[in-house]
């Protein structure tokens, strides 16, 4: 009798436990998302800048995935988002934005916005200015 109110009381605590740990996991999945695209765009900036050599950058929302690459040899990124990251695109018909960082040219003011599964928002954007990616949240109404 003694082992099954000590059951029930933990399959209580792990009941009421598993929303926020897993909650927990998917804020750890979204930091870690925006810091590997803002690592992988500041990567292809740098690259382009120091190389003076052209780079493309291919985002796939259908897929989740970014790429990148040159004509130099050896020169081939991909970075594909954690489970549950999610690349949003604002035109549907659209399964993927390609856009060319040249060296010396203002580098596009992008932003690539993502989601997880709990409906949390972040846009990671390319600075023209500064040329160095940004990370900001977006507000949910």
């Amino acid at each position: 009798m003694e082992m099954l109110v000590v059951m029930a009381i933990i399959g209580l605590i792990v009941a009421v436990t598993t929303p926020s740990v897993s909650a927990g996991i998917d804020s750890v999945r979204m930091a870690s998302a925006t810091d590997s695209i803002s690592a992988f765009l500041n990567a292809a900036v740098n690259y382009a800048e120091r190389r003076q050599q052209a780079v493309l950058v291919v985002i796939s929302s259908k897929e989740s995935k970014l790429s990148a690459w040159s004509n130099e040899p050896g020169f081939e990124r991909e970075l594909i988002l954690p489970d549950g990251i999610q690349i949003e695109d604002q035109d549907p018909e659209r399964a993927e934005r390609r856009l060319i960082l040249m060296p010396g040219a203002t580098v596009p003011g992008i932003g690539i916005q993502i989601a997880n599964r709990r409906g949390a928002r972040r846009i990671v954007r390319l600075d023209p200015m500064t040329g160095f990616p940004r990370v900001e949240s977006v507000k949910t109404n």
